[in-house]
């Protein structure tokens, strides 16, 4: 394919704005918790993923396969089956059946945590979409639903694995529990593989348009990175797959299916910087996003009764 260099310029300024815009992070360093409860904070995503997955490919969700998993935790809001082609049909489907694995050995590990009421609607993506773009769509047309066609389920599949993964690589270092550290190893190696495939597809399409915005899939990647830098508030951790090639492998592509820093290393994130993205607010006390009601487990309670 054609590769996409007119963006990089974009990209760039987009970038540098990003780093002002953010100023000085705050609340980024380790947390404490125990092992229990940084693995149960990561079920969460699980969840999330599992759900959208699974509905995406086959118009059923957890409930449909495991529903003890659920721990009585109520359904997820306006999941659905997605318009996909077959391919990313068949790779979606994979996906949903290796997020059951992955709630299946961290319950089994920890006893797991309910499923959090999920927002899986598609004005809650449009949300997030509109929030990366800076605008919305008005009457007569449709606001952004991941589940109309395969390039919109990307999109918008791309806003999940790789905040587990983040997740992970930052949960990692600070487990003590060798059982557990394995446990998280299996579990980030998979997550890494998710996200390397949906960023792999993206980057195939990087140049088509995304109806109706009138803006490329790549435009559309690097914004929803842009907004979950700047949630997080803890510096650009989070990639567009077309950079400038002073920004990409040992500065010499400017392809970027794989995020990661200049010693190509994935970034970590800490669990208020996964809140304030998945929450859509940009503080781990103020639910909302994915989690309307909240994620679940100590961790997340802890933030939502802040002392």
């Amino acid at each position: 394919m054609a590769r996409p260099f007119l963006f990089c310029a974009f990209l760039f300024i987009l970038t540098l704005e990003v780093s002002l815009v953010m100023g000085a992070p705050t609340n980024c360093g380790p947390i404490q918790a125990t092992d229990t409860d940084m693995i149960q904070f990561a079920q969460n995503l699980e969840f999330l993923e599992a759900d959208f997955f699974l509905y995406g490919a086959l118009g059923r969700g957890l409930d449909s396969f495991t529903p003890s998993f659920a721990k009585g935790g109520p359904p997820p809001i306006g999941a659905k089956k997605a318009n996909l082609d077959p391919l990313v049909a068949k790779i979606i489907e994979e996906f949903g059946y290796e997020e059951i694995g992955h709630l299946r050995a961290i319950i089994n590990a920890t006893g797991g945590i309910p499923r959090p009421q999920l927002d899986l609607s598609a004005q809650n993506f449009a949300n997030f979409i509109h929030q990366a773009l800076g605008f919305s769509l008005i009457t007569p047309f449709v606001p952004f639903d991941p589940y109309l066609n395969t390039i919109n389920y990307l999109i918008a599949s791309n806003l999940i694995p790789y905040i587990g993964l983040t997740g992970y690589v930052g949960t990692l270092p600070v487990l003590s529990n060798i059982n557990l550290r394995s446990l998280v190893a299996g579990l980030l190696g998979v997550e890494a593989g998710q996200d390397a495939v949906i960023r792999a597809l993206l980057y195939e399409r990087a140049n088509e348009i995304v109806l109706p915005y009138g803006k490329t899939v790549a435009e559309f990647v690097n914004r929803t990175a842009e907004l979950n830098n700047r949630l997080a508030n803890c510096g650009i951790k989070d990639e567009g797959i077309i950079v400038p090639q002073s920004l990409g492998a040992e500065n010499r592509t400017n392809s970027n299916i794989l995020s990661a820093n200049t010693d190509s290393l994935s970034y970590a994130r800490t669990p208020p910087e996964i809140l304030r993205i998945v929450y859509g607010t940009g503080s781990e006390n103020k639910p909302g996003g994915f989690f309307p009601n909240g994620a679940g487990g100590n961790i997340a309670r802890r933030y939502l009764s802040p002392a």
